[in-house]
């Protein structure tokens, strides 16, 4: 009779639970980690030997007890596990098993991994975003030490911190002058009917913390200026643009370049918006002069106030750029550097479009070509 939670999947191989497998592997059974060394990055099963597939045989036959003690092999999700155990069978290991759900459901339940502890509250916060094999605890332990700088806690700074404080990312610094008001409220849905009259950065630093209070949110009520870029800026990760003007862009891309910190950049207007990422880090990489060389003539771009935005338009695009901020904390997938996404709520449609870094370039281009643009210019482009 089998114990519970165990099941047979073929005559030949059988699966257990994880709970089962820790409990066997505190009663001497070896538990073999069948996964890649790319894998295991993200966090070990704890004492667990590390062990890839294609040498898994060599491996058995350099460790004395494997002849003598029974084998559970676990993988990512329990397929690799199976297969391997079956080429055990083959070599003459009769007692094997593999695991199922492997790492995978390991880390769901809470077991414990080498060298990565996570506490009950961030296992149970996280535990959605845990068992993504691309994360993981270590993934995890990542974003809590990541510092991003959000400028401006408008339209496009309200779904970014929000989803950026939910997944976890330890150190936020909100940076904006100015006061909640009520017109702000039909887009800028991290402030409340209470919040108006409050600064910007104190209504949003209380709502990331009553969505996750063990973040460390740092509010500073002032307006990015050449003066003080540098000091609130240098220090993180990432930086989001989540301005409402031209001249703090034109400075962000300044500062970004300077000191090669990644920059996410949106806009809005009406029922449109566009997103991409400038790297300094990527030598291809475009930045944002590349894109806009020079601000606009005073009045061609009007602000919410007299051009109008739909509410939900920055929810869209600034959860996109939250999306963008998490893949380049964990360096996750393929981001929007070198392209340009354009967004028509109307039509509901995406758009991309290649963006090329340009040689003449005023921004990031040869330096005797670099020029600075005048940032107390009054234009600014609507969030």
């Amino acid at each position: 009779m089998m114990g519970e939670g165990r099941i047979v999947t073929s005559p030949m191989i059988q699966q257990i639970s994880v709970e089962e497998a820790r409990q066997r592997q505190l009663c001497g059974h070896l538990l073999l980690d069948v996964r890649t060394d790319i894998e295991r990055e993200k966090g070990l099963p704890h004492g667990a030997l590390a062990c890839n597939e294609a040498d898994l045989g060599k491996f058995l036959k350099d460790q004395d007890k494997a002849s003598s003690h029974p084998l559970m092999l676990i993988c990512a999700l329990g397929q690799r596990s199976i297969r391997a155990a079956r080429s055990l069978q083959n070599m003459g290991y009769s007692e094997v098993v593999s695991v199922a759900g492997g790492v995978t459901a390991w880390i769901a339940k809470g077991l414990p991994l080498e060298g990565i502890q996570l506490d009950s509250d961030a296992r149970d916060r996280y535990a959605r975003q845990l068992i993504l094999p691309e994360i993981g605890p270590l993934g995890q332990q990542q974003l809590a030490v990541s510092r991003v700088a959000l400028v401006g806690v408008g339209g496009l700074g309200a779904p970014v911190g929000l989803y950026l404080a939910a997944a976890g990312v330890g150190q936020i610094t909100l940076i904006d002058h100015d006061q909640v008001e009520r017109s702000n409220l039909h887009r800028q849905v991290v402030h409340s009917e209470k919040s108006i009259g409050m600064p910007k950065v104190e209504s949003a630093r209380n709502t990331l913390l009553g969505l996750n209070p063990s973040l460390q949110i740092h509010a500073c009520q002032t307006r990015l200026q050449q003066d003080n870029a540098d000091t609130l800026l240098a220090e993180h990760d990432v930086i989001v643009d989540g301005a409402d003007n031209f001249p703090t862009r034109y400075l962000l891309s300044e500062i970004s370049l300077r000191h090669s910190i990644p920059l996410v950049y949106a806009g809005i207007e009406r029922f449109s918006g566009q997103l991409s990422v400038f790297d300094p880090r990527q030598a291809d990489s475009p930045c944002y002069r590349c894109l806009y060389p020079d601000p606009p003539v005073s009045g061609e771009a009007p602000n919410c106030a007299e051009a109008g935005v739909l509410g939900v338009l920055p929810g869209v695009l600034g959860t996109l750029q939250a999306v963008e901020t998490l893949k380049l904390l964990l360096d996750l997938g393929q981001s929007m550097v070198g392209r340009l996404l354009l967004f028509d709520a109307l039509q509901l449609v995406f758009h991309e479009l290649h963006l090329s870094r340009d040689p003449a370039c005023p921004g990031c281009g040869p330096v005797t070509r670099r020029r600075k643009v005048d940032i107390t210019l009054p234009q600014c482009d609507p969030r």
